[in-house]
């Protein structure tokens, strides 16, 4: 029996502050996943880290974790991986905007194909959302649990109360809209920076006074872990260091470290100017961690987002 082969009955190892699990991670090696897979190996925990290519692999292997190889449209891999661990933590999502919808799908069976193994256990299982659809306009809290929205797909907190309902341990991180920090390069601060670059100017829609929350990738990492140690089925948490930085301040930060003028785009030519991007652009998505860090005693440490654009991470 390989290390992370589970017996009939699931013994955790524990020591007198906390339970050691090995822990199934899916996304293990984005952005976020790596993070999160070094925050658990830190802690003592074993990771098994889900991996679709050789590159994926050795990162894992440089890691300090064990590989798991497959993709989020693999069941069966899903099963066994989910089978052989005593938590999992859902970090993984297919960011093709194209075929977004589709992808979107490709989520929720996961999500509910993972819960299936899980169902009827204590072995808890963290699946990843977003804050920024949650109570657009007005501060988004955890305790607000919003409809299905038919414009975004993304059904992933449904899907979490979903398996919940069959006795596994769900929780939901909504992270923020911006997950900053050294390595970002897909996210939506890079994605500004790039459109400012071509266009040749720092721009935010209207009076930029619409806002968003941030929070620095390693405070995410931290999070998914007290989470993952700590969580009751159907519990929102909330990765959310800041709760509201307007995105003419965002701009302005972009500006001053490019050079470039920054400036007002009307609502109306927002969307030519930002392409696709302008929904996010234009979003008052303001959001409250104050309940999650009750609950888990998270404490964020790490730069704010003005801070790492200051510090050039996104314009070296």
């Amino acid at each position: 029996m390989d290390k992370f082969s589970r017996p009939k009955q699931m013994i955790f190892a524990s020591t007198k502050e906390k339970t050691i699990m090995r822990v199934f991670v899916t996304g293990a090696t984005g952005f976020i996943g790596t993070a999160i897979v070094q925050e658990l190996i830190n802690a003592g925990h074993q990771v098994l880290g889900l991996a679709r290519s050789d590159a994926s692999a050795q990162k894992l292997i440089d890691a300090g974790a064990a590989i798991h190889r497959g993709d989020l449209e693999d069941l069966d891999n899903l099963r066994s991986g989910a089978a052989s661990a005593d938590g999992v933590i859902h970090a993984g999502f297919i960011h093709d905007f194209t075929r977004f919808r589709e992808v979107c799908q490709v989520d929720k069976i996961a999500i509910e194909t993972i819960g299936e193994v899980l169902a009827n256990s204590d072995r808890p299982f963290i699946i990843t959302s977003g804050t920024a659809l949650t109570s657009p306009g007005k501060l988004a809290t955890e305790d607000i649990i919003p409809p299905l929205n038919p414009a975004w797909p993304r059904a992933s907190e449904q899907a979490a109360d979903t398996v919940a309902a069959l006795g596994v341990r769900a929780a939901v991180i909504r992270l923020s809209p911006s997950v900053h920090g050294d390595e970002d390069k897909h996210g939506f601060i890079p994605i500004l920076v790039k459109i400012a670059r071509e266009k040749g100017v720092s721009a935010y829609v209207g009076e930029g006074l619409n806002r968003w929350n941030a929070v620095h990738r390693l405070d995410a990492a931290h999070l998914y872990r007290l989470a993952l140690e700590n969580a009751t089925p159907g519990a929102r948490f909330h990765g959310s260091a800041e709760e509201a930085i307007t995105t003419r301040t965002i701009a302005e930060a972009i500006g001053k470290q490019l050079n470039i003028p920054v400036a007002s785009v009307a609502p109306e030519a927002a969307a030519e100017h930002f392409g696709w991007f302008s929904h996010m652009a234009a979003i008052d998505c303001p959001a409250s961690s104050k309940q999650t860090r009750e609950n888990l005693n998270w404490r964020p440490t790490h730069p704010a987002l003005l801070t790492d654009i200051e510090n050039g991470v996104y314009t070296r």
